[in-house]
């Protein structure tokens, strides 16, 4: 079964930015009015492109096999009998064979986003002699702790660390990492360069 995490902020706006940039490719192409609107295009296509690039596609994907890292123009299939330490700072950074480490681009922890954790994390105070607090259900209070003190992306390094801890207590035998070149952003990244040459080249 695959699961595939990434930054939830950055995958909305990205959208936004998309639904922004289609309505204003209308809008220049039905009123194109030669060299501004072509500029503009280009404009719009680079900015696109990179959105593409640091906001789309960055994912970190499980699969039965393997951690699958998408960063913004290159894809790392760690097997998970390969990794051998996960450690969280701001990003989580997954440290397999001779000392190689992938860096996840997705979930990120920011420090605003720790500072609240670890306030959550922190007891409650009761005010007087009743308390304010709502009373949770046994699944909720079981979620509340699970997530004490933890940001999104230190839950998803636990997830790492206990699938790669299973594997190993199987004894399975660790496959080769790969790495290969995110084609895709490649070619958007093109795209983008040919359309800002074709904005400056012609008159």
């Amino acid at each position: 079964m695959k699961q595939t995490y990434r930054s939830r902020a950055a995958f909305v706006l990205a959208w936004v930015w998309l639904a922004f940039v289609a309505f204003n490719v209308w809008d220049l192409i039905s009123k194109y009015n030669g060299k501004p609107s072509l500029v503009a295009l280009a404009v719009l296509g680079a900015l696109t492109a990179l959105v593409y690039v640091v906001a789309l596609r960055p994912a970190t994907v499980f699969t039965e096999s393997e951690l699958v890292g998408r960063n913004p123009v290159r894809t790392t299939y760690v097997p998970w009998a390969s990794i051998e330490d996960v450690s969280v700072s701001h990003a989580i950074n997954v440290r397999y064979g001779e000392d190689q480490v992938l860096r996840l681009w997705t979930p990120m922890a920011s420090a605003r986003e720790r500072a609240k954790a670890q306030r959550r994390g922190m007891p409650g105070q009761q005010r007087g002699r009743f308390r304010t607090e709502p009373t949770l259900s046994k699944g909720e209070q079981a979620a509340v702790e699970a997530f004490a003190g933890k940001t999104h992306a230190d839950w998803v390094g636990d997830q790492i660390r206990e699938r790669a801890e299973s594997v190993r207590h199987r004894h399975e035998e660790a496959a080769p990492v790969r790495v290969v070149w995110a084609y895709d952003a490649i070619a958007v990244l093109a795209a983008a360069v040919v359309l800002v040459v074709v904005a400056i080249v012609i008159p």
